[in-house]
């Protein structure tokens, strides 16, 4: 992370886009047609969520079961012991990432859970559930108002928790530019590339409305990490 801090950066201001969905969609090029590579191609600054949430959003699932869907209280200390292993295996980088100049720390679950409460029950755990209106939540939180929503065509959980939800948060979050992209084999990927676009042409009038007004943000929003 340090030497990553040190590296030679230019100070061109970047739209940041998130990327969430379906955890496979969300993480596999092959399965979003190189979504990344799409992004920066575009000029943006892609964000992609850890893997090791989607475990400690499991985890942290067993609590709502064991208060309202009738599992031993045993379960839920389980999944808090569980939550607190994760977090101590991956303290180290957290700590160093906090220190950075470039880069964020890690999520913390219990927060990710107490946004997406206000929204959609945390009883919604089938796929990515609540965690999905978390991680949309989260990106906006950190200066990532705009997000692409993967989901494979009729996937139910990713439509409800992750699309359906989009106005809700827009409600809360005026600046929040949101784009669901199905992915499916029938889907061509010239209308998949298409809406991308049409959302990463909202989020550079957003970032350059932001650069005209430069106390809305802080300084460093924005900034992509290049090398000169």
């Amino acid at each position: 992370v340090d030497e990553f801090d040190h590296i030679l950066v230019t100070e061109e201001p970047k739209p940041r886009v998130g990327i969430v969905g379906e955890i496979l969609v969300k993480f596999s090029p092959s399965a979003n047609n190189g979504l990344v590579d799409l992004l920066e191609s575009e000029g943006a600054e892609a964000v992609v969520p850890d893997l090791m949430d989607f475990l400690l959003y499991c985890f942290k699932n067993t609590e709502f079961k064991a208060q309202y869907l009738g599992k031993k209280k045993m379960t839920a200390r389980m999944g808090r012991l569980g939550i607190k292993a994760l977090e101590f295996f991956r303290s180290p980088a957290d700590k160093a990432l906090r220190k950075s100049t470039h880069f964020s720390p890690a999520s913390n679950i219990d927060h990710m859970a107490d946004m997406a409460s206000e929204i959609v029950s945390l009883g919604n755990q089938t796929g990515e559930g609540w965690f999905l209106t978390a991680e949309m939540l989260e990106l906006i939180e950190n200066d990532t108002p705009n997000i692409v929503c993967t989901q494979p065509f009729g996937c139910l959980p990713n439509h409800i928790c992750g699309k359906g939800m989009i106005r809700k948060i827009k409600e809360r979050n005026p600046k929040a530019n949101i784009v669901a992209i199905d992915y499916d084999p029938g889907a061509t990927r010239v209308n998949q590339e298409n809406r991308i676009k049409l959302m990463l042409s909202v989020a550079r009038e957003n970032l350059q409305q932001e650069k005209t007004v430069p106390d809305q943000k802080p300084a460093d929003a924005g900034k992509a990490v290049s090398v000169k």
